[in-house]
Formats: structure tokens, sequence, C-alpha cells
């Protein structure tokens, strides 16, 4: 397990990252990467959607494009008080502090779940990604971002001592033992030579 994975590192990293997070992530995730992964999920007018692990609401600006519905989650105080700051605490977004494993919401709550850069951090994934699958509704689509695995064996062994990283045999061993059916993962990168992003979108079974 890498040192990010332990949830009281993680919210130690975001109280300084924080500060900085809305300069630095456009170089690793920028919007044009998340418009396509919006258009992915498919989103529709009125749907509920929770966006976990929603951070500072880089995510969050996107999926108001699509819905009023929006409910964030984050583990972070110093993360969501950004979000707040965009988006007040109940004006636009209803926000929640809260924990992946153990998400704070009744069965078949949401249309859609998006989560990105959040997966890295959770110390069980297929425990989240089966909180995921019990809180949104049954057919419903759930769209995750994570790091790809380097192909450096270097840079493997670096990314394993810090936090999750995983390819898509992973990403699809993960989601089929937390339940999700018609899966499928899509790579994406802001330029050349930059950190690649795993995209993974499933559905929850019919009941």
């Amino acid at each position: 397990m890498g040192v990010l994975e332990d949830k009281a590192n993680a919210r130690l990293f975001y109280k300084y990252l924080s500060k900085v997070y809305d300069r630095i992530n456009p170089f690793i995730w920028n919007e044009e990467m998340r418009d396509e992964a919006l258009e992915w999920l498919a989103i529709e007018e009125g749907d509920r959607v929770l966006d976990v692990g929603c951070g500072t609401g880089f995510a969050t600006e996107g999926l108001l494009r699509y819905t009023d519905d929006v409910h964030g989650l984050d583990q972070s105080r110093h993360q969501m008080e950004k979000a707040f700051a965009k988006f007040g605490t109940r004006d636009r977004v209803r926000f929640y502090r809260g924990d992946a494993e153990r998400l704070p919401f009744a069965d078949d709550s949401f249309d859609a779940i998006w989560s990105s850069g959040s997966i890295e951090y959770w110390p069980n994934p297929v425990a989240a990604l089966s909180e995921f699958r019990r809180v949104v509704k049954p057919g419903s689509r759930v769209l995750v971002v994570g790091p790809d695995y380097p192909n450096s064996s270097l840079f493997q062994r670096l990314a394993d001592a810090i936090m999750l990283f995983y390819d898509e045999e992973e990403a699809q061993r993960m989601f089929e033992e937390a339940g999700f059916v018609d899966i499928e993962h899509h790579i994406q990168q802001a330029y050349p030579g930059s950190p690649r992003a795993i995209t993974t979108i499933a559905r929850a079974p019919e009941k």
C-alpha cells in the first residue's frame, strides 16, 4: 500500500496541496480530458449526480453544465473549502465530508456517480466501488478516473510506494469484483509525455 493510501496521510497531503491544486491540476487532468469523460458518462438534465472526491470542484464545474442536482463528497476539509468558495456550501452544490468506502447515502440514491483523482488514495478500492454500486440506481453508470500504471520499472516502483496506480486489467478486476457490468476503459493524456489517466465507465446491474 502506498503512503498516500493511508487516510490520515492523504488528508495531510491535501492540506498543503489544496493551496496550489487548481494551478497544478491542468498539467495532468485538464478541461479537455474532463469534458471528454463527461460526454462518455452521458448525464441527462435533472439527473442526481454524486461527485466522489470532489476536491476543489474542478469536475463539479463540468457536472453542473448537465444537471443542477450535483452532490460533492470529499474527506479533505481544505480541498472542500476551495469548492465552497466557488459554489457556496449549499447554493449550487450540496457538499458532504465523508469517505468513499462508507458513503452516507441510502441505496439507489443517484442517477450517476463521477469520481476523478480519488481512487488512488482509497485503501480498499473494491469496497469503495461496491459502495458506488449500492448508492447508484440499478442500470445507471459510474465513471472513475485514476492514474494509469507507468511502463518504466523504475517509475512503477516509485508509483507503488506512493499510491495506487493500475492498468486496464486491474481496473477490470476491481469493477467486476464490485459487481459492475458493461465495463469499458479509456486512456487519456493531457499531452505527450505527461502522466496518463485511466478512465473506466461501468453500469450497475439491473435488479
